[in-house]
């Protein structure tokens, strides 16, 4: 008696799915990170100002403490507390990319409020 299976179709390689999954993800990421997004919002100048401001705790998101790398998705509350003033802004989308956003920033998130803090000089 001879055997016989059925023909399989051709996988690939496991390391050339990984690299066309991790490609496509990357691509239609839902989250980005709390940092990066702040900066593609333009909301601070660079990534580190946005990670110092996490590491002092003057970014709460939804009302937490956050850290840099915090997952950050539509519909999330950020208060931002900079030494002058406290920006609470809804987040309407994020980036798909950090590199060339073309979306302006007023795409991104709305202001909530925006309250000014009389500076007290020591």
């Amino acid at each position: 008696m001879i055997w016989s299976f059925p023909e399989r179709p051709f996988v690939p390689p496991v390391a050339t799915r990984f690299a066309i999954v991790k490609s496509l993800y990357l691509r239609y990421n839902p989250f980005v990170r709390l940092d990066l997004f702040l900066k593609t919002s333009r909301l601070v100048k660079r990534r580190t100002v946005a990670q110092e401001m996490c590491g002092a705790g003057r970014v709460l998101v939804n009302g937490q403490a956050a850290k840099p790398a915090k997952e950050v998705v539509p519909g999330d509350i950020l208060r931002l507390s900079f030494s002058t003033r406290t920006i609470d802004i809804e987040v309407l989308s994020v980036p798909a990319s950090s590199k060339n956003v073309k979306s302006l920033p007023e795409e991104l998130y709305r202001v909530t409020s925006d309250q000014r803090v009389p500076r007290e000089d020591i």
